[in-house]
């Protein structure tokens, strides 16, 4: 029993703390910076993408051809998710 309001009040103290702190960077610079690394991120990723594709390394038969474009379709959604998560982080 003892075990578990130390547990509570320790929680409860944790939470107050990160309720007090401020953020290093307010959200309108996250969303600014965030902006610029969304772009950053896309105009790089498709040039690797388009450099790849054009180099001949991509096979030119049907299923490999379509799970190559796939898979570098829906690979740069995980960044730009982790960049959109850290923009909408509250103040």
């Amino acid at each position: 029993m003892l075990a578990i309001s130390l547990a509570s009040s320790t929680k409860s103290t944790y939470i107050r703390l990160m309720e007090r702190r401020k953020p290093l960077l307010p959200i309108r610079i996250r969303k600014l910076l965030g902006l610029i690394g969304l772009l950053l991120l896309l105009f790089v990723y498709a040039l690797i993408v388009m450099t790849i594709a054009v180099s001949g390394r991509v096979p030119q038969e049907g299923a490999a051809e379509f799970f190559f474009y796939l898979i570098t379709g829906l690979a740069w959604t995980p960044p730009a998710a982790a960049i959109i998560w850290w923009m909408q982080l509250p103040d």
